[in-house]
């Protein structure tokens, strides 16, 4: 499958079914170039690159930690649940 980015054609490799999900990808990591492009005035193509890899990552690692404290309140409400359950009486033990 071929993809545009900055106005170069790629071809890459895509597991069957997943073309139209590669397509957005490869659409909006083009639009964060072009944003880029204009907001740092940086035009080297390898530079762009390295500074969108960068930010994927810290993205990428943001949400994690932002999944890992979800999952740690979601254990949090269900001990809460639990021994509140206990209080009233409702545990089956």
């Amino acid at each position: 499958m071929e993809v545009e980015i900055l106005g170069k054609l790629t071809r890459v490799n895509c597991p069957p079914g997943q073309e139209e999900a590669l397509h957005a990808a490869a659409s909006e990591l083009n639009q964060r170039l072009k944003q880029m492009t204009e907001r740092t005035k940086v035009h080297n193509i390898e530079q762009l690159l390295t500074i969108a890899a960068l930010n994927a990552c810290y993205e990428v690692k943001a949400l994690q930690k932002e999944m890992s404290d979800n999952e740690q309140l979601n254990q949090r409400i269900a001990h809460l649940n639990e021994a509140l359950d206990k209080a009233l009486g409702k545990n089956k033990e």
